[in-house]
């Protein structure tokens, strides 16, 4: 079987490195695990169709930003994803004077990226009390800002931010796969909009453990066993070949 890893803002494919030596050898007959880029150049949706067809039929999981787009993919194409990991992520903001100030903030921001340069904006984000459990050094900063550019950073702000998004909270409920929320119990919006997403999904298992919202990075063998709870659940509901 197939599991797509999609990874949030500022990171990049290797961010995943941590919860795949936890993957690795532990599903019976091979578990192939994809650790994308985020595409450039496309809007939200464009992104999460060219993530599911890139990718092909699996189970997906996104962190953050990558959870926003792995939630998108599996209602643009259902065919391809066969279930769904959502690792401190959201449907989107629901009211539409919160995206209002969300896209201004995000426009402001992306102005910030230019004028600081990568290394210093990357330093900044992660010092936002968001990342206060995650106790990143020069070392995670330094990795970050080495995996992307400034024309990137810009990108994922105002084109694939969650000012930009359509919200998804109404379409939960199209959601036919086997589905798993994850949140850390430090990260408090997270993990009230986790129970929420949870709530709203026919099969949904609820996963919540200490930490805070970058998971992969704090709480990497936590996160893949729910990866791995989503891949046994998915070969139980399919017909033996």
């Amino acid at each position: 079987m197939r599991l797509v890893l999609v990874h949030g803002f500022t990171q990049s494919p290797a961010s995943w490195d941590g919860v795949r030596r936890h993957l690795e050898g532990a599903v019976e007959g091979g578990l192939e695990v994809v650790t994308p880029e985020v595409p450039d150049g496309l809007d939200f949706a464009a992104t999460a169709r060219a993530v599911a067809e890139g990718g092909g039929a699996a189970v997906y999981g996104g962190y953050s930003m990558g959870g926003r787009i792995c939630l998108r993919a599996a209602l643009e194409r259902p065919d391809l994803v066969r279930g769904l990991v959502l690792v401190s992520a959201s449907p989107g903001l629901a009211d539409g004077d919160a995206r209002a100030r969300r896209r201004q903030r995000d426009t402001e921001l992306a102005g910030e990226i230019g004028r600081l340069g990568v290394p210093a904006f990357v330093r900044r984000w992660l010092a936002q009390p968001l990342f206060s459990t995650l106790q990143a050094g020069e070392d995670e900063v330094d990795r970050r800002a080495e995996a992307t550019t400034v024309e990137r950073l810009v990108h994922q702000l105002v084109v694939l931010g969650q000012g930009v998004q359509e919200p998804l909270w109404d379409r939960l409920d199209e959601l036919a796969v086997p589905v798993a929320v994850m949140s850390g119990r430090a990260d408090a919006a997270y993990d009230a909009i986790g129970d929420a997403m949870a709530a709203a999904v026919a099969d949904c298992v609820r996963v919540r453990v200490e930490g805070g919202h970058a998971l992969p990075l704090e709480q990497p063998a936590a996160v893949a066993g729910a990866l791995l709870d989503v891949v046994r659940r998915v070969a139980r509901h399919e017909p033996t070949p």
